[in-house]
């Protein structure tokens, strides 16, 4: 079975926090792959590779006895790594964030995380970002702020039962917070292939199977959350609960799963050392608990669980999954348009989560949860979607794209090819290659949310779309 590359040197990472160098040899040797797999052992080297490229380790030596070692030892001081995705490159304003109003103080601290980590100051755990932190009376969305995130994410005015809207919304629910989610942690699934994986259990061909399993781990969380969302408060039991679902089959030592860690972990890419201590470890997590069901805007009990939990760093491995599925438990009890993380840029989410690290300052990623949840709202109402600005790619590309969703319609194209064939037809209308990417998404989009009611404005007749949907 393929080794996800970003498993793989996460692995790497922990092992060479316990051993002074690794090599292919001791690294298969730790993985329990045979010398006669020389499928995996190209894998190992790839991993190698790319940590070696991206400055995290250094190779001695060369040939069978090539070794290698941290780059830096302050980087890993600890048995566990966290994956190093915030290593990933480095977001400006004009690139990641683009398109988002940062105040004055986003921005300068978008200009400190931007730098290199040697320039940056070594940071641990300040107990004092969360004890100083009173419910209702400290707040890191403003009043105005609040209002407009409830105007935004107001369904109706009718008061109905917890999660009823998040019931009667599942299906979509389930495909984009999952797909999302995934993708900021570098999953490498299309939107489509999320859908077939979802619906129909159908894996994606050539993909790892971490991936797979990191897309279902996050339905079976959502489900679990909906479920849950009659309970008035944010147990410890349900984060543990959301965390356990999340991490199940991806962690090297499954009794991690849904549990407070007990040993030191390191993220990489940063400067900011999380707490070790495991005692004081658990009274913060408690901590945390206690304030965020003390909060009684649903939005700020969003923004803080997505800051302190993250900040935290509670878990061996996925707290920013836990934290952004968590944060969506007090919108999804008030009947609220949920957090999607739709179109966020993983870069600008690395950056937001940087600052908070390295300088416990909410601007920057409050900045980008008021963009974020605007992006998310629209997308789950029709008349707001509407509303919005037009979207100047989909009208450029008016006629490709209705010609590519009929042609694959009417082609009757299986849904497990239907990813290829959307490349495949982008490439033979001899679009520019700056909006491939953005366009492939819109047609995604639309293939996404195809019905009977709207099939027609591709001029696809009913019978047609009856008898594709059947290759399914």
């Amino acid at each position: 079975m393929p080794t996800k590359k970003v498993e793989l040197e996460d692995f790497i990472l922990r092992l060479l926090s316990l051993e002074p160098q690794v090599s292919v040899r001791s690294i298969a040797r730790a993985r329990g792959i045979s010398q006669l797999d020389e499928t995996r052992r190209r894998a190992i080297r790839r991993a190698l590779r790319s940590l070696e490229n991206r400055n995290l380790i250094i190779s001695k030596g060369s040939g069978p006895a090539r070794a290698y070692v941290l780059a830096d030892q302050g980087s890993a001081p600890g048995k566990s790594v966290e994956s190093p995705d915030l290593e990933r490159a480095q977001p400006d304003e004009n690139g990641s964030f683009k398109g988002i109003d940062l105040s004055p103080e986003s921005k300068a601290l978008l200009r400190y995380v931007s730098q290199d980590t040697a320039q940056r100051i070594p940071v641990g755990y300040d107990q004092d970002f969360l004890r100083s932190y009173e419910p209702n009376r400290t707040f890191y969305l403003s009043a105005d702020q609040r209002e407009r995130l409830q105007a935004a994410g107001r369904v109706e005015s009718v008061e109905r039962l917890a999660g009823t809207y998040a019931r009667d919304i599942l299906d979509r629910l389930l495909i984009d917070l999952s797909w999302n989610s995934s993708r900021l942690e570098g999953n490498t699934y299309s939107l489509l292939e999320t859908k077939r994986l979802i619906e129909l259990g159908e894996t994606a061909t050539g993909k790892d199977a971490s991936e797979a399993q990191m897309i279902l781990n996050h339905k079976a969380a959502i489900e679990y959350i909906v479920d849950s969302v009659q309970d008035h408060r944010i147990s410890s039991h349900e984060i543990c609960s959301v965390h356990a679902l999340l991490s199940q089959n991806l962690l090297g030592d499954p009794r991690a799963s849904g549990r407070v860690r007990t040993i030191r972990v390191g993220i990489s890419g940063t400067t900011y050392l999380p707490l070790e201590n495991p005692q004081v470890l658990q009274e913060c997590f408690d901590l945390f608990v206690e304030k965020v069901n003390g909060i009684a805007d649903p939005f700020e009990q969003s923004l803080f669980s997505i800051v302190q939990l993250s900040y935290l760093q509670a878990f061996e491995d996925v707290n920013k999954r836990t934290a952004r599925l968590v944060a969506n438990i007090p919108l999804i009890r008030e009947n609220l348009k949920p957090l999607s993380f739709t179109e966020v840029d993983n870069g600008a989410y690395v950056s937001a989560l940087l600052a908070v690290y390295e300088k416990n300052d909410i601007s920057l990623i409050r900045d980008l949860y008021l963009w974020a949840y605007d992006r998310s709202s629209r997308a789950y109402t029709a008349i707001q979607q509407s509303m919005g600005e037009p979207n100047l790619l989909k009208l450029r590309y008016r006629e490709p794209i209705h010609e590519i969703v009929r042609s694959l319609i009417v082609d009757r194209v299986p849904g497990k090819d239907v990813v290829s064939k959307i490349r495949e037809l982008i490439e033979a209308h001899d679009i520019p290659e700056s909006d491939r990417e953005d366009l492939f998404r819109a047609i995604e989009t639309e293939m996404v949310s195809l019905h009977d009611g709207n099939v027609a404005r591709y001029k696809v007749r009913p019978s047609e779309f009856a008898a594709w949907k059947e290759l399914e």
